[in-house]
């Protein structure tokens, strides 16, 4: 188990893009990972030192899958395959903090790459800290709808130049989202002082109450003693609201 105390504040905003669907949370027998995006986040900045890559899965792409990020067999067949790959990933995503949104899919889908290369490789989560920001955002909202799109347009995230499915801009749009979630807004609660003011000093209407004060008057000694100190203070001209 990875030792969470270790972390400094990076953290690795990932999606990926694939040949197919899972099902019922499930890798369909032999899809694979076909682009990757990472976008850093340090000190909660963006720091544009990113990771992307296209991977040949040398296999067809559902209809499916292609209709939704238009990645094409052709263009894949020049890119690396996984195992060129995989360790520029493990070190540039190692002992930090992902950030994903539905992490069954896309760290199933890591695993199984990881597992396939047959190196003996540990699961991701044993080497990163993985929060799920589906599982956040139906804390926050439940009931409501959680996708991304959902997120972005309650967080008034604008992606009208988002047209296609991209790891890398999702990757980007989710970092924003996480920071956005993650944010502690400092509030000053009012409420029980406004009560309290309220119930004091104004009445149901909103109209303000004329409160009786309590007066106590000076006694006869205490009024001797304060006109003796104004006496001392004009001898020395300092007393000039006693004239």
């Amino acid at each position: 188990m990875i030792d969470h105390k270790k972390y400094f504040d990076r953290k690795i905003a990932i999606d990926i893009e694939t040949t197919g669907m899972n099902k019922l949370g499930k890798i369909y027998q032999g899809h694979r990972i076909i682009e990757i995006g990472c976008i850093e986040i340090l000190n909660r900045e963006l720091t544009g030192n990113n990771f992307h890559v296209y991977i040949n899965p040398n296999q067809n792409i559902d209809k499916e899958a292609l209709k939704i990020h238009r990645i094409s067999r052709k263009f894949l067949s020049n890119q690396p395959d996984f195992s060129c790959i995989y360790k520029s990933f493990i070190k540039y995503v190692g002992h930090s903090e992902i950030i994903v949104h539905n992490a069954n899919f896309d760290i199933s889908f890591i695993n199984y790459e990881l597992k396939k290369l047959k190196k003996n490789i540990k699961k991701i989560s044993d080497f990163c800290k993985i929060t799920d920001t589906l599982k956040m955002a139906r804390i926050l909202y439940p009931g409501k709808k959680n996708n991304l799109h959902a997120l972005c347009k309650r967080y008034n995230i604008n992606i009208n130049q988002k047209k296609l499915h991209s790891a890398l801009f999702d990757a980007h749009i989710l970092a924003k989202l996480y920071l956005l979630m993650t944010s502690k807004q400092k509030r000053i609660i009012f409420e029980e002082l406004e009560n309290t003011f309220s119930n004091k000093f104004f009445n149901k209407n909103g109209i303000e109450k004329k409160e009786k004060l309590i007066i106590i008057p000076a006694n006869k000694k205490e009024l001797n003693e304060h006109n003796l100190y104004l006496k001392n203070m004009k001898k020395k001209n300092i007393c000039l609201w006693n004239n």
